[in-house]
């Protein structure tokens, strides 16, 4: 298992086991995470995933994709550091990922 926290714009971190193979966002819906409505289902259609990478992380998660930068566009909390959680496959190297909630999501 892979363990991924999530923290809220409050403050309040969520840790959770994930799967290899589950997307950061999934891992996130399947134990209620607060602010991860992901509306679209994971298709990368609707940024209710989005998630501030923690720095340390960002070399091991990546850029964003070619689908994933527009929605991201869309978004006034974008920075250097978001991502789509949906557009983020968990795998044994992302184990302790931390992200960050963004507060609009809330």
């Amino acid at each position: 298992m892979v363990r991924i926290i999530y923290i809220e714009d409050n403050g309040n971190e969520h840790e959770v086991e994930a799967r290899s193979g589950d997307t950061v966002m999934s891992a996130a819906f399947r134990n209620m995470i607060p602010g991860i409505d992901a509306e679209c289902g994971g298709s990368c259609s609707c940024a209710t995933c989005h998630v501030f990478i923690e720095p340390e992380w960002m070399d091991k998660v990546g850029p964003a994709g070619p689908y994933e930068d527009p929605m991201l566009d869309m978004n006034p909390e974008r920075n250097e550091r978001s991502r789509l959680s949906c557009q983020i496959d968990v795998n044994e190297s992302l184990d302790g990922l931390t992200v960050r909630i963004p507060a609009q999501q809330y």
